[in-house]
């Protein structure tokens, strides 16, 4: 072998070794793992806008319909209650508008029960201006048996459909 070759190599050997990386006097810590991020909170259903039909709806809690007997008209003790907290709803919005809708059960001609719907709408109506609601914030109309609530021929649907609806329209 020549001379060169072997001064050669061991430069070549001696210039590799410098270029070796040498392992840190300490290491790194350790990767953490990585949080999850928590979800999203779901979101929450938006709380009707006071003065609308959906809270008049959740504020009266049923209380926005009352119930008559077969053939009847008047305002009962119970219908009374839940026209008194209607009345209280719209004199806390005072700006609102309603309709009352007034329902018949199945039984009896359609021009009769046109009329007897009128007539319990206009009695819802009548007693929520005598509690101080002013009658031009009411409208009446009437459904008379073409909008039951239940459908059936007995008496637990007809019971549904004998009815008087506030409805708010702002």
């Amino acid at each position: 072998m020549n001379k060169y070759a072997i001064v050669a190599g061991t430069a070549a050997a001696l210039a590799l070794s410098a270029c070796a990386k040498k392992p840190p006097e300490t290491l790194p810590p350790a990767p953490q793992p990585t949080a999850t991020p928590a979800p999203a909170p779901a979101p929450t259903p938006a709380a009707p806008v006071p003065g609308t039909q959906a809270h008049f709806t959740q504020m009266m809690s049923g209380r926005d319909t009352i119930y008559f007997d077969t053939d009847r008209y008047n305002i009962d003790s119970q219908d009374q209650v839940a026209l008194q907290s209607q009345a209280q709803y719209m004199s806390q919005y005072p700006g609102i508008r309603a309709t009352i809708e007034g329902h018949a059960d199945e039984r009896g001609t359609r021009e009769y029960n046109l009329a007897l719907g009128e007539r319990r709408a206009n009695a819802a109506k009548n007693y929520l201006v005598s509690l101080g609601v002013p009658a031009g914030q009411l409208t009446t109309v009437s459904y008379g048996k073409e909008r039951p609530r239940a459908v059936g021929s007995n008496e637990a649907a007809w019971a549904q459909n004998r009815r008087a609806v506030t409805v708010i329209l702002n």
